[in-house]
């Protein structure tokens, strides 16, 4: 019986006698990031006190400048999960070729932004990780072989190192967060059975962009801005510089993440496999909805590992009335 003790681990075992859809090596793997994200909070936690601030020096395959944090986190999470022995392939964003792992047990295939946000990791704001988990291919001889849709993922979910930390977690079942009791060192369950609300009061996307933004989503911003008391319109502007923040708080509150194409980025930013698949599967486990231009995001077929696609997440209400304006 759940309750408020119950912790990630008994819940993941839980989860397997319910639903009878995963094994005892796929809790090994969910127990393996529960690990390695334990150590990274504690690094993350300590980052105004030691040596791990600022740029490492180098820049990662997207010509991004690569923080000293963020390849700590993808080193520990590379190395946790490799040391499974449930894990064929590793794809992140600071690699720039999949990690292939040779075993005889290797079920699965792990997509992971190791540290979403890490721009605010200088001036002391939220960060997390995002992870999405697919059944292993039957063959992989190539990338090629691990462009698979969001619509395959075993499971998905982030890690928020806020105020708390806490580990948001679903695997086709509905959404589960636990927070991490720093006294005893594990996640207990609290948010069972997450929903988005239906509607919200606030909206996050970067409006220093609205001027390269097509002329729909600046009638869109300018239409949601307006007074409005029956609607609760004007919604408030709440845009946190980091997607795992932002849709923490559209599935906690409710509210609507916008990131679309503009003009100089006309495919959008956020990465199709390591943030905009394993996000809308979170979202529509919980009841929200999630669109790319009028697609389902998790019916995309990627063509390159770091594909990327404009994206709309949130409470069903707002993002119908977001597409009213699209369409």
């Amino acid at each position: 019986m759940l309750n408020k003790t119950t912790t990630l681990t008994e819940f993941l075992l839980q989860d397997e006698r319910r639903f009878k859809k995963a094994t005892g090596n796929f809790t090994l793997l969910l127990t393996a990031i529960e690990n390695a994200v334990k150590i990274i909070a504690s690094h993350v936690k300590k980052s105004g006190l030691v040596d791990i601030l600022g740029s490492a020096g180098t820049t990662n395959i997207y010509d991004e400048e690569v923080q000293k944090l963020d390849k700590f986190s993808n080193d520990i999470l590379v190395e946790t999960l490799t040391k499974t022995g449930h894990v064929s392939a590793i794809v992140t964003e600071e690699l720039e070729k999949p990690e292939l792992i040779k075993t005889d047990y290797g079920e699965y295939v792990v997509y992971i932004d190791p540290l979403d946000g890490s721009s605010n990791i200088d001036v002391n704001l939220n960060v997390g990780t995002i992870f999405s988990i697919h059944r292993k291919p039957d063959n992989i001889k190539s990338d090629a072989d691990l462009l698979l849709k969001g619509s395959d993922q075993v499971a998905a979910g982030y890690v928020v190192y806020g105020p708390s930390v806490m580990f948001i977690y679903t695997c086709g079942n509905g959404v589960n967060g636990f927070t991490l009791d720093p006294s005893i060192g594990s996640f207990l369950l609290s948010h069972p059975d997450m929903k988005v609300p239906e509607t919200g009061k606030s909206y996050a996307i970067n409006e220093s962009y609205y001027h390269r933004y097509p002329e729909y989503i600046q009638k869109y911003l300018d239409f949601i801005k307006k007074e409005d008391e029956e609607t609760g319109k004007p919604y408030t502007l709440r845009y946190a510089s980091a997607m795992i923040a932002d849709i923490h708080r559209v599935l906690i509150k409710g509210g609507i993440f916008l990131y679309p194409e503009n003009s100089k980025s006309p495919n959008g930013k956020l990465r199709l496999m390591y943030e905009v698949n394993p996000m809308s599967y979170i979202v529509t486990q919980a009841s929200g909805s999630a669109t790319s231009q009028d697609n389902n995001p998790l019916e995309i077929q990627p063509k390159s590992l770091d594909e990327r696609t404009p994206i709309v997440l949130g409470s069903k209400k707002m993002v119908s009335e977001f597409l009213s304006f699209l369409k």
